[in-house]
C-alpha cells in the first residue's frame, strides 16, 4: 500500500552520464591501491622496513575513503528508480564526497601532526629504501590518476517525462532531456560554473585521494634526495608540512563544493535562475517563486510560480525553457494577477 502512494507515473533517474564507467575505474583503483598496500605491509613486516610497513597504512586509509566512492556508486545505481527517493540519487556522489573530504582532512592532520614530530625528534632515515618506496608509490598513483582522470565529464542525460496536476491552477511537471544548447555567450568565468554543474563530486573525492598520495610521495622524493645528497634530516617533515596544507584546502574545496549541492546553495556567479527569469519573464509575466537547485551532475530542478495578466497554459511558459539543457525536472505554477483574479 505504501509503494502505490509513493509511486510516481515516470523515474526520477538523475545520475552522471558516466555513473557505470566511473563506478567501474573505482573499483579498479580500489584493487590496486589495496594489492599495492597490502604488499608494502607484507614486505615491510618481512625485511624490518618501517617506510614500507608506513606507507602501506597510509594507503589504507585512501582506499578505505575511495570504497566510501565506490559503494556510494552502487547505492545511487540500485535506488535510482526507488519511488522513496522523490528527486533521485544523483545527490548521492556529493554526498560521499563530502565525506571524503572529511577524511582528506583527517589525512592532512595527521601527515602534519607526524611531520612535526619529525621535526621535533628527528630520525634516522633509509634513503635508498625511502626513495624507491616513494618512486614504486607515485608509479601506482599516476595509473590510479589517469583511471580516474575523466572526473569532469561526469555531466548526465535527462529523460522525457512529462506529467501534470490540477490544483485550482496551472501545475506541471518536466522532465527534459538536456541534448538542446543555447543562451547566452560564455565567458571563462561562466564556462567555470558550467563545469561546476557537471561536476561528479563523488569521483572527484576519489581522485583528490589519489592525488594526495601521488603529491605526498612527490614531495617525499625531492626531499629524500636532497635529505641523501646533503642530510638534511629537518627537509622531509617540513615538505610533509607543506603537503598537508595543500591537501588540507583541497579537502575544503571539496567540502564547499559538495557541501553547496547537499544544502540546494546557489552559487555566486551561477546565471540559471536568471536564464529562466529571462526566458519567461516579459510583458504581463512576472515570476512571483523561484527555486531551482541540483539533482545530480548535469541535472538541475525547478520550481517556477509565475502571475499573468492574460495566462496561457504551463506548456506555453515550459517551451520557453527547452534551451535550457541543464534543467531536468521543471514545476511551472501559473496564475492570474490579483486584477484578474478580483
Amino acid at each position: 500500500m505504501t509503494e502505490s502512494r509513493l509511486s510516481n507515473p515516470h523515474h526520477h533517474v538523475f545520475l552522471g552520464r558516466d555513473h557505470e564507467r566511473n563506478e567501474r575505474r573505482t573499483w579498479i583503483v580500489i584493487g590496486l591501491t589495496a594489492g599495492m598496500m597490502v604488499a608494502e605491509i607484507v614486505a615491510g613486516t618481512a625485511f624490518g622496513s618501517m617506510a614500507l610497513v608506513a606507507d602501506g597504512w597510509h594507503m589504507s586509509t585512501h582506499a578505505a575513503a575511495m570504497l566510501i566512492t565506490a559503494l556510494a556508486y552502487v547505492y545511487a545505481r540500485r535506488n535510482a528508480r526507488n519511488p522513496r527517493f522523490t528527486f533521485g540519487t544523483g545527490k548521492f556522489g556529493d554526498l560521499a564526497g563530502f565525506a571524503s573530504a572529511i577524511v582528506l582532512a583527517l589525512v592532512a592532520m595527521f601527515i602534519a601532526w607526524e611531520s612535526m614530530l619529525r621535526l621535533w625528534s628527528p630520525v634516522d632515515i633509509d634513503f635508498r629504501q625511502a626513495i624507491a618506496v616513494a618512486v614504486l608509490g607515485l608509479l601506482v598513483n599516476l595509473l590510479c590518476a589517469w583511471l580516474l582522470g575523466g572526473h569532469h565529464h561526469g555531466h548526465g542525460h535527462g529523460h522525457d517525462h512529462r506529467h501534470g496536476h490540477d490544483h485550482g491552477h496551472e501545475h506541471e511537471h518536466e522532465h527534459a532531456d538536456g541534448h538542446e544548447h543555447g543562451g547566452h555567450p560564455h565567458d571563462h568565468a561562466q564556462q567555470h560554473h558550467d563545469a561546476r554543474r557537471h561536476t561528479d563530486n563523488n569521483l572527484r573525492g576519489a581522485y583528490l585521494h589519489v592525488l594526495a598520495d601521488a603529491l605526498t610521495s612527490v614531495l617525499a622524493i625531492a626531499a629524500l634526495v636532497l635529505g641523501s645528497l646533503y642530510g638534511w634530516l629537518w627537509l622531509d617533515p617540513s615538505i610533509g608540512i607543506i603537503g598537508a596544507l595543500v591537501i588540507a584546502r583541497w579537502s575544503f574545496g571539496l567540502l564547499r563544493d559538495s557541501g553547496s549541492v547537499l544544502l540546494d546553495y546557489v552559487p555566486a556567479g551561477e546565471r540559471l535562475p536568471d536564464d529562466i527569469r529571462h526566458a519567461i519573464e516579459g510583458g504581463d509575466v512576472r515570476i512571483t517563486d523561484l527555486h531551482v537547485w541540483q539533482l545530480g551532475p548535469g541535472h538541475h530542478g525547478a520550481i517556477v510560480a509565475l502571475k499573468a495578466t492574460r495566462p496561457m497554459p504551463s506548456s506555453f511558459y515550459r517551451a520557453k525553457l527547452a534551451h535550457l539543457a541543464e534543467l531536468s525536472h521543471v514545476t511551472i505554477e501559473v496564475e492570474p494577477t490579483e486584477t484578474q483574479a478580483a
